[in-house]
């Protein structure tokens, strides 16, 4: 009565996983039943990533003296240099199959401590038993030493261990068993009558179990003893339970005994199948729907001793009745291992693991146990070993150096105290200070030639939109927030579209105020401030319209650049609509050109309307540095981004304030004598 086989494969592959053994040998027992063994977990081992280093058979029925004649070839059970690599061996078969291994090897390496098979970690299956008889007697199980074993549950019966100790060998008339175990256990015999005595050889009848070697007599009950125990019990409650049902059968006395008349051995079965009881030790017993005893499997570890006897001691279980996380059990601590290991878990794999950081390639032609480990690629880590592939960090970490790990990302933005941001601010406010002192210049000059010659409200017009330009600049610094974005492009659009037209406005009035001078001119009716003004309010709108549907529709906001930079997630304002922010720079564009054009078509009037050639200077700077940010503006991310704009805003706007107004602060501070009507005629400025 044992519980279901299958359980015992399933709990070798718990085991197996739990040490991260994945290259094991196996000994089978070449029969129906080994066969059986093999066509059940072989599979299984597919399924969980195990594989057999190597598989040996061994023979079925050969007899303990044809041993060693029947091997006397060492390659039918040798392995080669890669299957040594396999530290565990599962060994299927019964209690002959450990003396076949004991006699076998002990004969091929005569006690080589330092062969093949030893120091390896050996797993029984629940049907071995270690037992020494005959010649193996003297060996001992030193090869065995840390093995791990399968054994039917079990547990201490009260009584049990003081029957044992005063069991003596007549007790049984009749039956030779008892007397023949004494016989091979003690090496000694019973004399037969009128056999002449041999002193020392004789059995006496009170020699003591106890002091036997666990190798030929354990003290303690066995799962298999255990088994009997409560199967003797089943069957008495079983009987007693068809004893005491309502059925036809009615018990009858004959002599001294009650007997049940007509009684069946299957009639039993309805019985076996419904009890459950307690047993002495306090466990419930009872059979699940298959028949099958409710139970699992004790994991004992094998411990040898220095004269050659063992103690089995129980570090595991596996038990199918409790919660799916505790089915298996096993305590590390407890178990002793091979000699040479100490306490450090045996390894039981074809190659080294690999190591976080890298990942399995496997070898062609090789089993898939069998790998090499590279490095994993770029931005990809491996936190465990023997992983499968690498795989990418969370999109707000990063891998480190050895890769087998992702450290947080820094929140970067392009900010005041940074040495970029620090230096951009600078020029920005350097700008603004110089064109607030320009603007200044011609306020306490405006009644000076120079500045009146050239529509003196467009050039203070034009003065304030430049400092509010370079202002602007200023908002795409910092951390960005919601109103921030909202104000950064509308603002820097609408701004620049005002310095733009302010410019269309002053080349298209001195084209107007040229052909006015023209004997029998109508334009003269368009030389005047209405016109200039006209032009840059219908001008601004457009641009204030584009940019009222913009933020009406697709509106910029606060945004994480997390790909731009390895190490870093960049906060940035996204311009919401792509197409909008392209349409603000291509009207923009578009009134940089028609200035540009107006004032190229003007350059050659006379010296006093000479202001068109530094303006088609100052259109010509502005295209250019417009036309290279779209290009630079595309091919860079993050902070870049940000910077290369406010570079091409700080840029643009010196281009205009240099152009257009550096020759004039030079006549007003430098060559005062030259700021007058008659000089003006006669020179460029």
């Amino acid at each position: 009565m044992v519980s279901n086989e299958n359980l015992q494969y399933i709990g070798i592959i718990w085991l197996l996983q739990h040490f991260r053994w994945t290259w094991v040998g196996l000994f089978v027992v070449d029969d129906n039943s080994g066969e059986q063994f093999l066509k059940i977990l072989e599979p299984m081992f597919s399924r969980h990533r195990i594989c057999s280093a190597f598989l040996r058979r061994i023979p079925q029925d050969a007899r303990m003296e044809e041993f060693i004649n029947n091997f006397n070839d060492a390659s039918s059970i040798d392995v080669s240099f890669q299957e040594r690599k396999a530290g565990t061996i599962i060994t299927y078969g019964e209690s002959l199959t450990i003396l076949w291994l004991l006699t076998f090897i002990c004969s091929q390496y005569s006690g080589n401590m330092q062969n093949t098979f030893f120091g390896k970690v050996w797993i029984m299956t629940m049907q071995i038993d270690f037992i020494l008889t005959g010649a193996a007697r003297g060996w001992g199980f030193q090869m065995f030493q840390g093995a791990i074993s399968f054994t039917i549950h079990t547990k201490e019966v009260p009584g049990f261990r003081e029957f044992l100790q005063n069991i003596r060998p007549n007790w049984t008339q009749g039956d030779g068993f008892l007397k023949d175990f004494w016989e091979q256990a003690f090496d000694c015999f019973f004399p037969d009558p009128g056999v002449p005595v041999m002193d020392g050889d004789t059995c006496t009848g009170d020699e003591s179990l106890e002091s036997l070697p666990a190798g030929l007599f354990e003290m303690h009950m066995t799962g298999h003893s255990y088994s009997i125990y409560i199967a003797v019990y089943a069957l008495a409650h079983a009987m007693h339970a068809m004893y005491s049902s309502r059925s036809k059968h009615r018990p009858m006395l004959v002599g001294n005994n009650i007997e049940l008349q007509n009684l069946q051995p299957w009639q039993l079965h309805l019985f076996l199948r419904d009890i459950s009881f307690n047993n002495s030790v306090g466990e419930t017993v009872s059979f699940n729907d298959k028949r099958e005893m409710r139970g699992g499997f004790d994991i004992m570890n094998l411990v040898i001793l220095p004269n050659n006897s063992f103690q089995k001691m129980k570090v595991g279980r596996v038990d199918p009745s409790v919660h799916e996380g505790k089915r298996f059990t096993i305590d590390d601590d407890r178990i002793m291992w091979p000699r040479g290991f100490n306490t450090v878990v045996p390894l039981s794999v074809c190659n080294e693991p690999c190591h976080p950081g890298h990942q399995k390639k496997m070898k062609e032609g090789e089993n898939f146990c069998c790998y090499d480990c590279v490095s994993c690629l770029d931005g990809k880590i491996s936190n465990q070993i023997d992983m499968d592939d690498c795989f990418k960090c969370p999109e707000d970490q990063y891998p480190n150096k050895k890769k087998n790990g992702c450290i947080p990302k820094l929140i970067t933005f392009l900010s005041y105290e940074g040495p970029l941001g620090i230096t951009l601010a600078s020029v920005a406010v350097s700008f603004s200070l110089t064109t607030a002192l320009v603007l200044g210049l011609f306020i306490k000059h405006r009644d000076t030639p120079i500045v009146k010659a050239n529509n003196r409200d467009l050039s203070y017009t034009l003065l304030v939109s430049l400092l509010l330009c370079f202002l602007s600049s200023l908002l795409f610094l910092g951390h960005p927030g919601k109103v921030i974005c909202l104000l950064q492009q509308a603002a820097f659009g609408i701004i620049f579209s005002v310095a733009v037209s302010c410019v269309l406005a002053k080349t298209t009035i001195v084209s107007l105020a040229f052909m006015a001078t023209k004997p029998g001119s109508r334009t003269k009716k368009w030389v005047g401030r209405k016109v200039s003004y006209s032009i840059v309010i219908c001008c601004s709108l457009v641009q204030i319209g584009i940019c009222i549907v913009w933020l009406a529709t697709f509106p910029p906001f606060p945004d994480l650049d997390i790909h731009s930079v390895n190490e870093e997630i960049i906060v940035q304002c996204n311009e919401g609509s792509v197409v909008m922010f392209y349409c603000v720079l291509s009207y923009m564009g578009l009134l940089a050109i028609t200035s540009f054009v107006v004032a190229f078509l003007a350059r050659k009037l006379p010296d006093s309307f000479n202001e068109a050639k530094f303006i088609t200077f100052s259109m010509l700077a502005f295209c250019s540095v417009w036309l290279s940010f779209i290009p630079t503006y595309l091919s860079t991310r993050g902070k870049g981004m940000v910077a290369v704009e406010i570079f091409s805003i700080l840029a643009s706007t010196a281009g205009l304030l240099g152009c257009i107004f550096c020759p004039k602060c030079y006549i007003i501070v430098l060559r005062p004598e030259l700021n007058s009507r008659e000089k003006l005629t006669r020179r460029k400025y």
